[in-house]
């Protein structure tokens, strides 16, 4: 989770000399106890909190462009100027501080006050109420959004969910392996959207989106008027029909209740099942094994996470999990749960008085389809992330959209895609028609290593490996017709980061 920033480097309240700060290369320094981050750009010197505001990630040891800073662990995106969170995972802003030079010497005198947000009435031919079907990731992101764009209007988010948007990613990370504590879960406070001016109803399920009327109808007789609407229902666990998945000890990971389900049944179980070599389920595994359970991985396929990430790195990510005590039976599947063990075929059974079972989610499409919007493989969008109905956006795992860096349409279900589909479409709420061009970003962890994949490869023709997997050193290009879809790095942050911005630049 987050990291304790050290203080390295020299003292910046001293001063450095202008001739240290070499054009666009990042110094790391600090202000007394704080970490601080210089950088020379032209003319023009900035100085910003070294931590990213995520996870506590080194910025100094990021990649910059323009007058930003990218963040290496997480992709986040900071402005050098105002310190702002342009783009997720980061929500907050780092501090900035004043820069002074005199003559050859550059010191950093203090920190800068913040501008205060401002907010105005709905501009003329934007929308006076906005409702946000949703609760996760894009919703979330598409709130602040809203706000930090000064709109003033009504904005109503409509959450089935009984918490605040939270840190899912986490669920199956830190926080099931018991590093990461309960307060840091929580995105925002439900007294933050009261700030904000949100209505934020949660527990609360929206049978009927009414675009006829334009007002959303929820299952206790609510009615909610709008004049544009963003729906961001997200996901669902796909859940297996198999004999004894109803039991008690027989969990799905998908919310943060179901996350503390499963923290409550480990503290006194010994053994545990995962159903499914999936994302989700190797995390869950690896969280399971560092609170001490005897962990088993059962899936259908013979090298894990092979369709996604290929063999060469579902092969490295098998050892990673072996060499940590995970027992897999790979090539099968299970027939049945019973109270204290899994069936195998042939009669064979894996103790177990824990199971999880993380085979894949679905995108909730339900609204969408009895509404009659366009469906294909999820929510149709456009490059805008406009659905078929104009005023009617839809964000996150639900949306398919046209990829500038595939040319296809496409559906991701990662958390910063959602987050970064949710800052887009607030602003085509607002009539900005911003086209949504982000190259697709997400990270797996596995123990202490980390895998980032940049882009979207559903199928591909070569897996160029450069590096050494085995060493946690490599970078891995999926290439298709002479072209490459995607990267995968493993203990090589700063090259996603210059595969993410070859992406959106097209020269890669």
């Amino acid at each position: 989770m987050a990291a304790q920033a050290q203080t390295s480097g020299p003292d910046l309240a001293r001063g450095v000399d202008l001739g240290e700060l070499a054009e666009g290369q990042p110094l790391l320094g600090h202000v007394g106890d704080d970490p601080v981050m210089i950088v020379r750009q032209g003319e023009e010197i900035f100085a910003i909190d070294a931590s990213c505001t995520h996870y506590g990630g080194p910025l100094a040891e990021g990649l910059l462009v323009g007058d930003t800073v990218r963040c290496p662990w997480h992709h986040a995106c900071f402005s050098l100027r105002t310190g702002r969170a342009l783009r997720p995972p980061a929500l907050n802003p780092v501090g900035c501080w004043r820069v002074e030079r005199q003559g050859e010497r550059v010191q950093v005198t203090g920190r800068l006050e913040a501008a205060p947000a401002t907010r105005r009435a709905p501009a003329p031919g934007e929308p006076r109420s906005i409702v946000i079907v949703g609760g996760g990731a894009a919703a979330a992101a598409a709130v602040e959004t809203l706000r930090a764009e000064g709109y003033g209007g009504r904005i109503t988010m409509i959450s089935a969910d009984a918490s605040v948007p939270y840190d899912r990613p986490n669920l199956s990370k830190d926080y099931l392996a018991g590093s990461a504590p309960e307060e840091w879960i929580p995105l925002r406070s439900e007294e933050f959207y009261a700030d904000l001016g949100v209505e934020l109803r949660l527990s609360t399920d929206v049978t009927d989106l009414g675009l006829g009327e334009r007002a959303v109808v929820t299952r206790d007789g609510g009615k909610f008027g709008y004049d544009a609407l963003l729906l961001a229902t997200g996901a669902e666990p796909v859940r297996l029909p198999l004999p004894g998945a109803d039991q008690p000890h027989v969990h799905y990971l998908r919310t943060l209740a179901d996350s503390r389900a499963i923290i409550k049944a480990a503290e006194k179980a010994k053994r545990a099942v995962v159903l499914g070599a999936s994302f989700i389920g190797l995390e869950v595994a690896a969280s399971l094994r560092t609170r001490g359970l005897e962990v088993h991985v059962v899936a259908p396929e013979k090298v894990p996470m092979e369709r996604v990430l290929g063999r060469e790195v579902g092969a490295f990510v098998h050892k990673l999990h072996g060499g940590k005590g995970v027992i897999f039976h790979l090539g099968k599947t299970a027939q049945e749960i019973q109270d204290l063990q899994v069936l195998l075929p042939d009669a064979e059974t894996i103790a177990a008085d824990l199971v999880v079972i993380g085979v894949g989610v679905r995108p909730n499409i339900a609204l969408a389809e009895r509404a009659g919007l366009a469906i294909d493989r999820g929510v149709a969008v456009d490059e805008f992330l406009q659905t078929s109905r104009p005023g009617v956006f839809a964000a996150g795992d639900i949306a398919r959209w046209p990829d500038p860096h595939s040319g296809e349409r496409i559906r991701v279900e990662h958390w910063v895609v959602a987050e970064r589909q949710g800052q887009t479409a607030a602003r085509n709420l607002l009539g900005r028609r911003e086209p949504f061009d982000a190259a697709p970003f997400f990270w797996s962890q596995h123990y202490d290593t980390p895998i980032l994949y940049v882009g979207h490869a559903e199928s591909w023709d070569e897996a160029r490996i450069d590096g050494d997997l085995t060493a946690g050193d490599a970078r891995v290009d999926y290439r298709k017709g002479g072209r490459t879809l995607a990267v995968v790095t493993i203990g090589r942050d700063l090259e996603s980061l210059r595969a993410e911005l070859a992406m959106e630049r097209g020269s890669l």
